[in-house]
């Protein structure tokens, strides 16, 4: 691995460590504006619309142009989201811009890999890639929790006199624009990479044609079928495990937003470890054996019912995190082998995008709807963990045979 693949992790590692700094900021604006709290699945489900609305051009976009220039593009459509949340515009409206930005920027991301590295190194930089995000998701929890502390916070506030800052919330947003800034810079210095598979037409009525035939391509093909389905399956139900740890730690923890921020950084810690065992143990040929730890990880997520203990709460949240990065790693790390073959990597990763954030939405959609109908949380994580078992043992029975993909 050389400098420019580590410059790409640098500018990807801020970036994402922003973002997931702001989700907890910007749950604590809501809670200043006194929302209910099915706005919080909505908040997600407000950035995450448009991964799927824009899944038939942002891949195209990401294939137009240096893939460095595109994450540049990106982030700076996220700052300007931020921005306008900042100077009072509603966060359901203002997460939705810096959505926008991040659904431009993920086909570019993983797209770069493709174009920069070798087959043979791309499990492992899968690997670095997912770590090092896990590591920001780690992070951006703990930046999140602590900028949205009052007792941390509260203190800056009352000695410092910031524009545009009326309350904790808004401090926190304004420092998560700064680390913005710092990604933006850091794109500027990515290695420009050969424009692989460069879209013929740009016409909306062509890229929805084309997206449409890449969707069906990589649907058909059994390697695609699998590793997309897995993806989409993990990235819908980690998206709500996230909304669901702060709910839960609330009523067994009796822990505030704050806290319930930094715990749900130890599911993060968990998806590292599982991605660096993936890495050690798992060859790309043999990605389809570790579909049955998607099912224990389901048979996990239910374990938490009981638990009333932070440190049984903290090893549970791990192990769920780490049998979760061992099953998604070598799935994404195939997905974009057969993606990048098929059709090229940032169409690929915009049909991948569109079938994963289509599953958050449902997923969050689902949260929202049992939170509306003010279910109690533990029955809602019983739903979530049966769902999540009985899909990944559906796809074990379905694709359990096809042991060896090497030569597919």
């Amino acid at each position: 691995m050389n400098l420019g693949f580590y410059i790409i992790l640098a500018a990807q590692f801020l970036s994402a460590l922003a973002d997931n700094a702001l989700l907890f900021a910007a749950i604590a604006l809501l809670n200043d504006l006194k929302s209910p709290a099915w706005h919080t699945p909505i908040l997600q489900q407000s950035f995450i619309i448009s991964y799927i609305v824009l899944a038939p051009f942002v891949g195209a976009f990401a294939d137009s142009l240096p893939k460095g220039r595109v994450m540049f593009i990106s982030n700076i459509i996220k700052l300007a989201g931020c921005i306008i949340m900042l100077v009072g515009v509603h966060p359901l409206i203002a997460y939705c811009l810096v959505g926008l930005g991040a659904a431009a920027y993920s086909p570019a991301k993983y797209g770069i890999l493709t174009e920069y590295l070798p087959p043979n190194q791309l499990v492992k930089a899968n690997s670095w890639m997912e770590g090092l995000t896990v590591a920001a998701i780690v992070l951006g929890a703990l930046v999140g929790g602590i900028l949205i502390s009052p007792k941390i916070i509260g203190p800056v506030l009352q000695t410092f006199d910031i524009p545009l800052v009326g309350s904790i919330a808004e401090l926190a947003i304004a420092v998560i624009v700064l680390i913005y800034i710092g990604a933006a810079i850091i794109n500027l210095y990515i290695p420009r990479v050969a424009i692989d598979h460069k879209p013929l037409n740009r016409s909306p009525v062509f890229l929805t044609k084309d997206f449409w035939h890449c969707f069906k391509l990589l649907w058909k093909d059994p390697l695609g079928q699998v590793s997309l389905a897995v993806t989409t399956l993990f990235w819908g139900a980690g998206a709500t495990l996230r909304l669901l740890v702060l709910g839960w730690s609330a009523i067994a923890l009796n822990y505030d937003i704050g806290e319930a921020a930094k715990l749900t950084a130890w599911v993060a810690v968990g998806i590292a470890i599982g991605a660096v065992l993936a890495a050690k143990f798992i060859k790309l040929e043999h990605s389809v054996k570790v579909l049955p730890v998607g099912i224990a990880m389901g048979i996990a997520v239910l374990m938490l019912i009981p638990v009333t203990n932070s440190t049984l709460a903290i090893l549970l949240l791990i192990a769920i995190g780490a049998m979760g990065g061992y099953f998604v790693v070598p799935m994404n790390a195939l997905l974009q082998h057969r993606g990048h073959l098929l059709m090229g990597a940032g169409r690929s990763i915009a049909v991948q995008n569109f079938n994963e954030n289509l599953s958050i939405f449902a997923m969050l959609g689902l949260y929202a709807v049992m939170q509306k109908l003010e279910l109690s949380i533990y029955l809602i994580i019983t739903v979530f963990g049966l769902l999540l078992s009985g899909i990944m043992a559906a796809l074990y029975k379905r694709h359990g045979h096809d042991q060896d993909t090497g030569n597919r």
